[in-house]
C-alpha cells in the first residue's frame, strides 16, 4: 500500500504591516502611537513613586522591558526597534558639555564626573554579562560632535585653512573605516557537531562506524547507522582530548558552553556568549584574531586625529600662546560663549585621548611580548607572570619569541588558512 501523504495545514497569511505597525514582546500587532497606552506597570511604578513608595526591582525591570519594546521609529515594512542604551549619549554629552563651559569649576566637576560614570556603567555592564551599545554610541556621538563643534565654533574664526580642514576630514574618515573593520568578525569558532558540511565523507564514515560500535546491544538504539547531536559531540570531545594529551598537538580546550574544542589562546566572551580564536578583550567589540590588526589601526589614527585637531582649536582661541600652555592657561577663554564652549570641549578630547593613549600602549607593550589581555589578566590572577615596570607590562613566556618575531606573527594574523579541529580525526 501506498503511505498516504497528509496535507499541510495552511497557514493563515499576515497582513503586511505599515510604516508604524510592529508586532510587540506578547506577539500582538501594536501602533507606534499607542506607546504610552496600557501600561500597568508604569502606572503602578508612577503612583508608587509619588506616594514615596520604594518600587519593587521586578517592577522595574518589567518597566524597562515595555520602554525598549515600545521605543520604536517608523520605517518600511513596520516600525524599527531603538536600542535604549544609544539614547543617554545623544542627550546627555552636549548638556555636560554645554554646562561645563559656563564656568571653569563646572568645568572641573563635570570633566571629572565624566569618565567616573562611563567606567561605573562599563563595570555594571560587564558584572551583568550584558550587551550594550552605549559606548559605540558614546564614541561615534563623541566623534561627530567634536567635529561639529569644531565647524561652528572654530572653523569660522578664519585660522583654520582649507588644507588642515581637509586632513582633519580624512582623519575622521579613516577612523570609522578602521571601526567598520573592527566591528567584523573577530574570528568565532563554531560548532563542529551544528556544521556537519566542514566534515570530510571518510571522516563521517568514521564517526558513523563508531557510534554503530557504541549503540550496537543496547535497546532502542539507532541501527541505521547515524550518529544523533549527544553522540558526535561526546566522540569530538574524546578525540580531541586525546589530541590534546599528545605533545605533538596544540594544547586545546573544551567549552561547555559552545559545546566546541578551543584551539589554543582562544576563549569564550561571556559578553558575545560565544569563543573568539586569539580572543584579547571586550570593549566596543570582541577583538580577537581577525580584527586585532583593525582595532589598533583605529586606535592609532583616532590619536593622531585628535592630537591634531587639538592643536589646531587651541592655536585658534589661543593665539598667542603654545599649544602646551594653552591647555592650561588660556586667560578670558570663558569671556565669550563660543570659546568656552571650544575649550571644554577641547579638555573633553584631551581626556579621552589620554585614556585611548594609555590602552593604545598596553596595547604595544602585549604585542611586543606576544600576549593578549585575557592572558595577562589570568597570569595576574594566578600569579604566574613576570611583572616589570610596577605591572605595566606582564610577560607570560610562553608564546615570547622575541620583539621581532612577535610583532611579524602579529601582522600575518588573520591570513593564515585555519583547519576546523574536526579535520584532525582520523
Amino acid at each position: 500500500m501506498k503511505p498516504v501523504k497528509k496535507k499541510k495545514t495552511e497557514e493563515p497569511e499576515l497582513e503586511p504591516l505599515c510604516c508604524c505597525e510592529y508586532i510587540d514582546r506578547n506577539g500582538e500587532k501594536n501602533h507606534v502611537a499607542a506607546c504610552l497606552c496600557d501600561c500597568q506597570d508604569i502606572d503602578e511604578g508612577c503612583d508608587r513613586w509619588l506616594t514615596c513608595k520604594s518600587v519593587q526591582p521586578e517592577t522595574c525591570e518589567r518597566i524597562m522591558d515595555t520602554i525598549s519594546d515600545r521605543l520604536r521609529i517608523p520605517w518600511l515594512r513596520g516600525a524599527k526597534k531603538i536600542n535604549i542604551s544609544i539614547i543617554p549619549p545623544l542627550v546627555l554629552l552636549p548638556v555636560f558639555l554645554h554646562v561645563a563651559s559656563w564656568h571653569f569649576l563646572l568645568g572641573v566637576v563635570v570633566l571629572t564626573s565624566l569618565p567616573v560614570l562611563a567606567l561605573w556603567y562599563y563595570y555594571l555592564t560587564h558584572r551583568r554579562k550584558e550587551q550594550t551599545l552605549f559606548f559605540l554610541s558614546l564614541g561615534l556621538f563623541s566623534l561627530g560632535y567634536m567635529y561639529y563643534v569644531f565647524l561652528r565654533e572654530v572653523v569660522p574664526r578664519g585660522h583654520v585653512g582649507p588644507t588642515r580642514l581637509a586632513v582633519l576630514t580624512c582623519g575622521l574618515f579613516l577612523i570609522l573605516l578602521a571601526l567598520y573593520r573592527a566591528k567584523k568578525n573577530p574570528g568565532y569558532l563554531s560548532n563542529p557537531a551544528s556544521n556537519d558540511k566542514s566534515l570530510s565523507s571518510s571522516q563521517n564514515e568514521c564517526l558513523s562506524k563508531k557510534g554503530q560500535e557504541k549503540t550496537k546491544g543496547f535497546p532502542g538504539a539507532d541501527t541505521s547507522g547515524s550518529l544523533n547531536n549527544r553522540t558526535l559531540k561526546d566522540d569530538l570531545k574524546g578525540s580531541f582530548r586525546m589530541l590534546a594529551s599528545s605533545p605533538t598537538k596544540v594544547k586545546e580546550d573544551w567549552c561547555a558552553k559552545c559545546q566546541l574544542v578551543r584551539p589554543a589562546r582562544a576563549w569564550h566572551c561571556r559578553i558575545c556568549g560565544i569563543c573568539v580564536r586569539r580572543m584579547d578583550h571586550h570593549c566596543v567589540c570582541c577583538v580577537g584574531e581577525s580584527n586585532h590588526q583593525a582595532f589598533i589601526l583605529a586606535l592609532l589614527i583616532f590619536l593622531l586625529t585628535s592630537v591634531y585637531g587639538i592643536m589646531l582649536t587651541l592655536d585658534t582661541i589661543c593665539r598667542d600662546r603654545s599649544v602646551f600652555t594653552a591647555l592650561f592657561y588660556c586667560p578670558g577663554v570663558y569671556a565669550n560663549y563660543s570659546s568656552a564652549l571650544s575649550f571644554t570641549c577641547v579638555w573633553y578630547s584631551v581626556i579621552i585621548t589620554a585614556g585611548m593613549a594609555y590602552i593604545f600602549l598596553i596595547q604595544l607593550i602585549n604585542i611586543s611580548y606576544n600576549v593578549t589581555e585575557r592572558e595577562v589578566q589570568q597570569a595576574l590572577r594566578q600569579k604566574t607572570g613576570r611583572r616589570l615596570l610596577c605591572g605595566l607590562i606582564v610577560d607570560t613566556g610562553q608564546y615570547n619569541r622575541g620583539f621581532l618575531r612577535n610583532w611579524q606573527q602579529f601582522s600575518t594574523l588573520g591570513t593564515r588558512a585555519f583547519h576546523h579541529p574536526a579535520e584532525d580525526i582520523v
